[in-house]
């Protein structure tokens, strides 16, 4: 991969304030949703879908695609503001999120053209990964699959099971990636759960580690490289985030994991990122 200019990283960076407020205001039409995750989870989809992943709509059932699984399936309508922008939906589609008869669900269906698999429960999109990247590496197929899992979602026994084959199997063409906010449904993941050391124990598993500011492009994109470069096993980025990153009154605060804006704290928020220009 070729480095990130100083104007494409500008333009990275405006999609995500742009996508940001398309977000929260969705969240906010209907009254539902989980706008704290889908926040801090924009950096890393944004850069994913607008400038890595080989994926298109002309090409969406090519057996050469790159694959995405949102492991994190609450953060939906990040991953649908990227669909839209990468032309798998209609541009307006997302005022219909969370709508009775509307193809944008709280979760995210493989119905949805661009999605890869349904995902909801948390702990089994790594194993669905896994089991992506086994079948494109019997294919001889250079494609990669990228799995993006919550840190709460750490939790779940079924994610370190993924974790302890995933090297057996020499995975290098995927990479996991842990949106790493630090905060879950019900408080701090130290309080709900204390991972402690995360870099080692994924090391401990076999896994190449990587850690970078996961709300930065430039150093997102850095360590994107070097797990495409990293031969043997598969790579997990460790992508330190802000839950409600951008909007000072969300940033860090487990309820709004499942919350959304008043018409004032809307109004906030968009004065926050800079406006709707």
């Amino acid at each position: 991969m070729m480095p990130l200019t100083k104007e494409r990283t500008a333009e990275l960076n405006e999609l995500c304030r742009r996508f940001r407020i398309d977000v929260l205001k969705a969240v906010h039409g209907i009254q539902s949703g989980h706008p704290g995750g889908s926040l801090s989870v924009c950096e890393i989809l944004t850069l994913l879908y607008q400038e890595l992943l080989n994926v298109s709509p002309e090409k969406a059932d090519d057996n050469d695609r790159d694959r995405l699984v949102l492991c994190k399936g609450h953060a939906a309508p990040m991953l649908y503001r990227n669909l839209i922008e990468k032309g798998f939906l209609p541009k307006d589609s997302l005022g219909t999120l969370r709508r009775i008869d509307s193809l944008l669900q709280g979760h995210p269906s493989n119905h949805i053209p661009g999605v890869e698999m349904p995902s909801g429960p948390l702990g089994i999109g790594l194993s669905a990964a896994q089991g992506m990247a086994i079948g494109l590496k019997l294919n001889n197929s250079t494609a990669r699959v990228y799995a993006v899992l919550g840190d709460g979602e750490l939790d779940e026994g079924t994610v370190w099971e993924a974790a302890m084959s995933a090297p057996k199997f020499g995975l290098d063409n995927l990479t996991a990636v842990v949106d790493y906010n630090k905060v879950q449904l019900d408080g701090t993941t130290n309080e709900i759960m204390p991972m402690r050391d995360i870099e080692g124990k994924w090391r401990a598993f076999g896994w190449n580690v990587l850690r970078c500011d996961g709300n930065d492009i430039q150093a997102l994109y850095g360590a994107f490289e070097k797990a495409k470069n990293f031969k043997g096993v598969p790579s997990v980025i460790i992508a330190d985030t802000v839950k409600g990153k951008g909007v000072s009154f969300m940033e860090g605060k487990s309820g709004w994991h499942g919350k959304a804006p008043s018409d004032e704290e809307l109004a906030k928020a968009i004065e926050e990122l800079g406006g709707e220009n």
